[in-house]
């Protein structure tokens, strides 16, 4: 007898979104072109790795992997608001900052509600609020910084539901102080919230992470450990946000997101201040050696507050894109900025010194493959 034909019941919604992810994955590159990448330099992960003491915790947890994690991720959740100075309540615990997003957009955003970010931005939140149908309006950078006055004043314009601003940036580097981003706070429209995405703060000059009132209406903060503390595979992130907006991820969010090896790991590496101040300064050593081999090959390097650098190679897209294709067949594994004019640049995360070796010497012989362009 033959089966009766399985029909796939999408929402509508559903039906016309592309099959796709934010990013293709180094693995996915790996397994097209046969061979590993000799250098993993485009995903802003932490080459230096995390804490030992948050490696042992993990592995120590790896005996109790059999029991769900904490749901509520109290012991981690209170040494984060110890450490910050604020209540636990005022914290959520979620699967990085990309499971973060997720749940907030489903909490806001509707079929149409409109949302602001600026072209070219993170796009794994515009992957979520597609998910959810909402209107996304764009703004463009501004001397290759995104621009907050231009983001709040589409905001006012549209009457957003969400406002997404990076500081220090992904995929620019660039970065605001702290008295910028208290006035951009100060000036937040009523009714929109600003999602302050500042996943590389760890790593950002002193006097970057502005002082705001974890109750102040209107915005929230998400950090994570996946780039200071090397964490970025046991995915683990935070937000920090009034009592209310905190207390409403409990009607959606996933409550056993995070495993119990992951929780371990964090709260190890929370308490392991020196191993920070140690990737901290293994990561201002590489932004000068990525600085370096890119201008000895007239590559101009931009100033950078995360653990990766921004070169402009003074071309267009179509040359920063035969680069990037250029350095993947010659076994390193970099990014670049999706939106013009930002893509006139390539992306190279911070990494040991093998690394940098080896981004050394197939520079020059992926230029070469690019002199036609």
């Amino acid at each position: 007898m033959t089966s009766p034909k399985t029909t796939l019941r999408l929402t509508p919604l559903a039906e016309t979104l592309p099959a796709a992810v934010p990013f293709v994955g180094p693995e996915t590159q790996e397994r097209a072109r046969g061979a590993q990448f000799d250098a993993r330099l485009g995903a802003n992960e932490s080459g230096f790795g995390p804490s030992p003491k948050a490696i042992a915790a993990m592995a120590d947890a790896a005996h109790d992997a059999w029991m769900y994690g904490d749901p509520e991720s109290y012991d981690l959740r209170v040494a984060l608001a110890d450490d910050l100075g604020v209540d636990a309540d005022q914290i959520m615990m979620g699967e990085g900052i990309d499971g973060l997003l997720g749940t907030l957009v489903r909490l806001f955003v509707g079929q149409g509600d409109p949302v602001v970010t600026s072209a070219g931005a993170y796009p794994t939140f515009n992957y979520h609020v597609a998910g959810f149908g909402g209107a996304l309006h764009t703004v463009p950078y501004r001397d290759d910084h995104e621009d907050p006055e231009a983001l709040l004043a589409k905001a006012a314009e549209v009457g957003a539901k969400l406002i997404y601003l990076a500081n220090p940036d992904n995929p620019m580097g660039s970065w605001y102080d702290a008295a910028r981003m208290e006035a951009v706070v100060a000036a937040i429209p009523c009714g929109s919230l600003l999602v302050l995405d500042e996943a590389y703060i760890d790593l950002a000059p002193d006097g970057t992470a502005p002082q705001i009132d974890p109750e102040t209406p209107g915005v929230i903060r998400m950090r994570t450990f996946s780039k200071g503390y090397g964490l970025a595979g046991a995915r683990v992130g935070y937000a920090i946000g009034p009592r209310a907006l905190i207390t409403a991820f409990h009607k959606v969010r996933n409550h056993f997101g995070m495993s119990r090896v992951s929780q371990a790991g964090a709260l190890a590496a929370l308490r392991d201040p020196d191993w920070l101040e140690h990737v901290r300064a293994q990561v201002a050593i590489s932004r000068a050696e990525i600085a370096r081999i890119g201008a000895a090959h007239r590559l101009r390097a931009l100033p950078s507050a995360a653990n990766f650098v921004t070169l402009d190679c003074g071309r267009d897209g179509d040359f920063a894109r035969a680069l990037v294709a250029a350095l993947s067949a010659e076994g390193i594994f970099v990014r670049m900025p999706l939106k013009a004019p930002q893509d006139r640049c390539i992306r190279v995360s911070c990494g040991q010194k093998a690394e940098m070796m080896a981004f050394e010497r197939a520079l020059p012989r992926a230029l070469a493959c690019c002199t036609e362009i």
